[in-house]
């Protein structure tokens, strides 16, 4: 049990609302000494340069119009002399020019003039049946200055300024000389919307730009997906042709020492080991493969089991395509020329994607398709050519996903050719690509002559 005096001890009411007065007014100080992004220009990420001009431009033009108003209404209305009369005038006026780069620095000195030139006002005649605190062209810059101020602040700032505002002007009620008009009430309902507008149109602007960067970060991000998963069809594709050739190594090895009579017993073990090596090497393989075949595909029957195509089904490519309302011409070497798998895959390939985006985007388009070989057999063209698509057609794709072109340009790399694609001045489309019929060059790491013969 405790007693009496373990019992905390309530702070005064008064203690209280002081310490939250001066937490208040640290609050009010920090956010008011504390500018976003100063030295920056107003609308200085802006891409079209007379717009990035535009604020400089008005305020230029504010601080020149308001400035001779401002001395001759002081000076000639109010009564007050013609040296404090340019001086106040400047300070009011100037910082217009400042509120550019840096708009709360520039609400001090103005919001500072305005305070001295209402005081100074007091002294003077001229007050009486005109309007105090905050004549006319006081209201007319101060606006201004504030939407400056809301297009660069952070809203607690705005409404640091605002309730200061507010605040000067309740105190000046004190104050108010006889017959004159008050107008505090009119500058802080109006400087209030001026804030919100601004504020608003801020954060407007903002939400677009990050939109905008958004969209940029989606299609870079969506580009950079399409390339990979093309480059892994591809690779699953070409997977059937390694893993063949390594089955004949396989083969080929373990059969050898049945095959051929009279070897020494340390080739029957180099063949064994070439053997394990090959079956190791299909099991890696086979591994990676696991990797990077999509969900979707192994939910959908699993690994492929039909061969790959290659230029000999071009006949059957062409025919469904004529199906489809396109109206084709293939043309193809007379003689059977022998081709590498991958350059045999990636010939077809080209062609399939070349017809598909035909049907997508050119409907009814006439369409030549020609395999040629050079004459030196060095290498082999594909080209495919489509004319403009009838008039009364149109594209079932206004826009296409990209992988069509991407696939093919990763295709060619893989081989060592080369592509070119565009458009035609008729309107069509030209597709061309020049494929090798060797094989790529070897890396520097390449066999001896002496592991080649063991081999």
């Amino acid at each position: 049990m405790t007693g009496p005096s373990s019992l905390p001890v309530r702070e005064p009411t008064r203690q209280r609302v002081l310490r939250a007065a001066r937490q208040a007014l640290h609050v009010l100080a920090v956010e008011l000494g504390t500018p976003t992004e100063p030295g920056t220009p107003l609308f200085g990420g802006v891409r079209n340069p007379w717009l990035r001009r535009l604020p400089y431009v008005v305020a230029f033009a504010f601080a020149v119009s308001l400035l001779p108003t401002t001395i001759t209404v002081l000076s000639h209305d109010y009564g007050l002399g013609g040296g404090v009369a340019g001086a106040l005038a400047t300070a009011q006026t100037a910082p217009l020019l400042l509120a550019v780069t840096r708009p709360l620095q520039a609400w001090w000195v103005i919001f500072t003039a305005d305070v001295v030139c209402a005081l100074a006002l007091t002294l003077v005649d001229g007050v009486v049946g005109r309007a105090w605190p905050w004549p006319p062209m006081e209201i007319v810059g101060y606006l201004a200055l504030m939407l400056a101020l809301s297009l660069r602040e952070r809203g607690r700032t705005l409404i640091a300024v605002w309730l200061t505002t507010g605040v000067a002007g309740i105190l000046s009620e004190g104050m108010t000389p006889d017959g004159s008009d008050g107008t505090w009430v009119l500058l802080f309902v109006l400087a209030g919307v001026v804030l919100l507008m601004g504020a608003t149109l801020r954060e407007r602007g903002d939400a677009q730009r990050k939109l905008i960067e958004q969209e940029t970060i989606s299609e870079a991000e969506r580009a950079r997906r399409t390339l990979l998963e093309e480059r892994t069809r591809i690779a699953r594709e070409l997977h059937d042709v390694v893993a063949h050739h390594m089955s004949l190594i396989t083969v080929q090895a373990d059969s050898a020492p049945y095959r051929i009579s009279g070897i020494p017993r340390e080739a029957e073990e180099e063949f064994g080991s070439i053997a394990a090596t090959a079956r190791e090497s299909l099991a890696e393989m086979r591994r990676l493969l696991g990797v990077l075949r999509s969900e979707e595909t192994e939910r959908h029957g699993g690994p492929e089991k039909a061969p790959q195509p290659g230029i000999g089904m071009l006949a059957k490519l062409v025919e469904g395509t004529v199906r489809a309302g396109v109206p084709v011409e293939l043309s193809l070497p007379g003689d059977r020329v022998p081709l590498e798998p991958a350059v045999d895959l990636s010939a077809y390939r080209i062609v399939q994607e070349a017809l598909a985006n035909v049907v997508r985007h050119a409907p009814g388009a006439r369409t030549r398709v020609s395999v040629t070989t050079a004459a030196d057999g060095s290498r082999l063209t594909v080209l495919v050519v489509n004319s403009p698509p009838p008039a009364p057609s149109a594209p079932l794709e206004a826009a296409g996903t990209g992988h069509g072109l991407i696939g093919m340009r990763e295709r060619v790399r893989l081989v060592d050719g080369s592509l070119d694609t565009g458009p035609l001045p008729d309107g069509g489309f030209r597709v061309a690509a020049q494929l090798p019929l060797s094989p790529p060059p070897a890396p520097a790491a390449s066999l001896s002559p002496k592991d080649s013969d063991s081999v």
